[in-house]
This record gives structure tokens, C-alpha cells and sequence, in this order.
């Protein structure tokens, strides 16, 4: 337990923000399995944009490295042009 002021509030804001980079990876995840189970390039295109999205807005708010994301959608380009047309 703190025992400071100070410890106590930075318990808060650990665990407000452990939440909010809790919620925001998950979104990730599932914005990229969505990707990873389409069949079809038509089907795929539209989740791959909002993967995309996901993955940026994550990056701006500091959740994930710059450089993870960037390889996580062009993996999934990769994957998308891979699929039939």
C-alpha cells in the first residue's frame, strides 16, 4: 500500500491507464483477426482500412510503437493481396 499522497494518486493513474492500454491492444487484435479471416480480397479490403485506423490512432496515443505498427499493416497488405480477387 503507498503510503504517500503522491503513491496514492500515481496508483490511480497506473491503473486508469493500464485500462485504457488494456481496451486499446485488444481493439488491435481484433481489428487484425478480423483481416486475418477473410477469404476474399472484396471482403478484406474494407477491415484492412479499419485495421489500419486502429492501428494509427493507437500510435498517437503512444499504446504501441511506431514501428510495430507499421509492420503489423504491412503484414497485412501482404495477406490482403495474397487473396483472390
Amino acid at each position: 500500500m503507498p503510503h504517500h499522497k503522491s503513491a496514492v494518486k500515481r496508483v490511480r493513474q497506473s491503473k486508469r491507464r493500464q485500462e485504457y492500454n488494456r481496451a486499446n491492444k485488444k481493439a488491435v487484435k481484433v481489428a487484425m483477426k478480423d483481416v486475418r479471416a477473410c477469404t476474399t480480397r472484396a471482403e478484406a479490403e474494407p477491415k484492412l482500412r479499419t485495421a489500419q485506423q486502429v492501428l494509427d490512432r493507437v500510435v498517437a496515443h503512444g499504446v504501441i510503437p511506431k514501428n510495430y505498427a507499421s509492420n503489423k499493416k504491412s503484414k497485412l497488405a501482404l495477406f490482403v493481396a495474397s487473396l483472390d480477387a
